[in-house]
């Protein structure tokens, strides 16, 4: 497995991952309370935080694992995470558009921001699986 792929899958894991336990925490605050009241912030910089910090430290030990191979990257390879790229960025656009039709509707703070992390958590997964799809079944530029 080429070193680019593994760090797709990092990405995957550590998205699904990170936005499940932020999911959990937020879901299980205190009871009668409304959701848009419910504290969020601290769990989302937690959960975030925690995303890139994991992240960095399973891209290091597996270009560290990987030697000479980690550091070389063909053609292919930038290819196919440019193209990965592009096609997550699409959520990222999404997102933002998301966010500010709820900013123009007077939405709680609290949709705003969860509407944003989506985009940014579906972006990383769309990118991740399209990288990953690419690798698997062959990658065909236009």
């Amino acid at each position: 497995m080429a070193v680019e792929e593994k760090r797709s899958w990092i990405m995957l894991v550590v998205a699904v991952v990170s936005y499940a336990a932020y999911l959990c925490s937020v879901l299980s605050g205190p009871e009668g309370l409304p959701l848009e009241r419910a504290p969020y912030a601290a769990a989302l910089l937690w959960s975030v935080g925690l995303a890139i910090v994991v992240t960095i430290a399973a891209n290091i030990a597996v270009a560290a694992a990987s030697g000479e191979e980690g550091a070389a990257k063909d053609q292919r390879d930038r290819e196919i995470h440019r193209f990965g790229e592009y096609v997550g960025q699409s959520f990222v656009v999404i997102g933002a558009v998301s966010a500010l039709c709820l900013a123009m509707a007077d939405a709680a703070p609290f949709w705003i921001a969860n509407a944003v992390y989506l985009a940014f958590v579906l972006s990383s997964l769309l990118s991740s699986t399209v990288k990953l799809v690419s690798y698997r079944l062959g990658f065909h530029p236009w």
